[in-house]
């Protein structure tokens, strides 16, 4: 639509967001992870309980005149295994409160840590496992295309006979009609779901109006603390987005935490510029498809989060020569769609790690360039820039040294060294009443070949940079957008 900037779900799943056309189109989502986990964890445990004695049956037939207390008998928790499938926020949790109810507590999770688990007293073992030593089974993943219908006719062949199962993550998880066949066997003795593939269920829901299953109306967020906490939660993740901050619980973009990314922001426009002044001198810029970014650091390989400035480089790449916004969530992704390959390189210098990078290089392999004959090495185009006073500034342009802040436009002249270059153009400009905030010169040898830097605050017109390119001595120039 274009005009779209963020995605907010006011909870933990995002299976409503098409994830990747918002990703295509540069559209931040955000979730609300962690207000509703502790209320989601409690319902969980509420099931757990009601399913072990019968509360939700008991209650209906008491209310319905009858006193059937030999018909809901109940078993006990004490010294039973719980499975919990899923070990994220709402999973640990609910494993650390069934171990004060006196439960062994085992869980299936290919991406958790062994030590979190651990930690709690928890193993962690292999989905074979979990099914065939479970007592209870808990389900906590979330629905993914790997996890759809992950409970099926196959799955409770293999679990132990008798297991309780309790669903209060997503209904797509489980196949609801393989639920109900393990559930007439006897296989499973009872369920407890508080989610469903269909919501609401239609009322002819077989599953729904088992004997054996309790069911709630997708209850587990909702308590008034939890639903407070996540419209605060999501409209802060919201607002802080449409302010260009980098949220937290972004689903469709790297994680970079605030305290990293205060001390990268400068380097972030340091790295777009980098990029935008690089494809600017190559002839045909959008037929870019070899970069390396090069990151000199007093710190170690491990110390540095590169993403963010990856894409930022990405960014300053491509939008100089097409029509695509670029941002951190869609860089990535418009690279590999524009068949651009960018590598990355980190070295180690020496020295007192008091800022997270010394210089960033920025080098574009395969071209032909504008200034080939001068600052280029076998059709490569590099340029490096560094921070100084929290300014970006480029400091080299192929083998010349330069010192120019990157605020405004550049000009860039190739010359040949004598004396009054400096002046003559500097005059011309002026005309213009256009103001040079920088300039800087680097040559191989006095009398040699030379590169001219000139910083402007506006754009000159197009007789000024015609008047500069007439200069005897100028052999060839560049005007650069920043």
């Amino acid at each position: 639509m274009g005009r779209l900037k963020v995605v907010g779900r006011a909870g933990v799943g995002i299976d409503n967001v098409d994830i990747s056309a918002a990703t295509e189109h540069g559209c931040l989502v955000v979730n609300a992870p962690t207000a509703n986990t502790i209320a989601a964890v409690e319902h969980g445990i509420a099931l757990l309980t009601a399913v072990s004695r019968n509360v939700a049956q008991a209650d209906a037939s008491v209310k319905a005149g009858k006193w059937e207390r030999n018909k809901y008998v109940g078993v006990s928790l004490v010294g039973k295994t719980l499975a919990v499938m899923g070990f994220g926020k709402v999973g640990s949790e609910v494993a650390r409160r069934a171990k004060g109810l006196g439960m062994q507590v085992i869980a299936h999770d290919p991406y958790a840590p062994a030590d979190r688990a651990r930690a709690i007293g928890v193993e962690l073992v292999s989905f074979e496992e979990a099914l065939t030593t479970a007592d209870f089974i808990s389900l906590h993943m979330p629905l993914t295309p790997a996890t759809s219908k992950m409970f099926n006719d196959e799955t409770f062949s293999r679990v132990k006979k008798g297991v309780r199962i309790i669903n209060v993550a997503r209904g797509g998880v489980i196949d609801e009609e393989a639920l109900l066949r393990a559930l007439d066997s006897g296989v499973v003795a009872q369920a407890a779901l508080d989610v469903f593939t269909e919501e609401p269920p239609p009322q002819e829901n077989k599953l729904v109006r088992h004997e054996n299953v309790t069911v709630t109306p997708h209850l587990g967020a909702s308590t008034t603390e939890a639903q407070e906490g996540v419209a605060l939660e999501i409209a802060e993740a919201v607002v802080g987005a449409l302010r260009g901050e980098l949220a937290a619980t972004a689903v469709n973009a790297p994680m970079v935490p605030a305290e990293v990314l205060l001390e990268l922001s400068p380097y972030v426009a340091l790295t777009e510029k980098l990029g935008r002044l690089a494809v600017q001198l190559v002839a045909g810029g959008s037929g870019v498809k070899f970069v390396k970014v090069t990151y000199a650091s007093t710190r170690g390989p491990d110390d540095l989060d590169t993403p963010l400035l990856r894409a930022m480089v990405t960014k300053g790449l491509i939008e100089p020569v097409s029509s695509v916004f670029v941002n951190l969530v869609n860089a990535d992704f418009i690279a590999k769609q524009r068949g651009l390959r960018l590598t990355e390189e980190r070295i180690v210098l020496d020295g007192s790690p008091e800022k997270p990078l010394e210089f960033i290089q920025v080098r574009i392999a395969n071209v032909e360039s504008k200034f080939v004959s001068a600052i280029s090495n076998s059709g490569e185009i590099t340029v490096e820039g560094r921070v100084k006073d929290g300014k970006p500034h480029l400091t080299k342009v192929g083998s010349f040294g330069v010192d120019v802040s990157l605020e405004g436009s550049i000009v860039l002249c190739r010359q040949s060294d004598q004396p009054g270059i400096i002046g003559k153009v500097g005059n011309i400009i002026s005309e213009e009443n256009v103001n040079v905030n920088f300039m800087s010169v680097g040559r191989i040898a006095p009398g040699k070949q030379a590169v001219m830097t000139i910083g402007l605050d506006e754009e000159p017109s197009r007789d000024a940079l015609k008047k500069i390119g007439e200069i005897t001595a100028v052999e060839e120039f560049v005007f650069l957008k920043l």
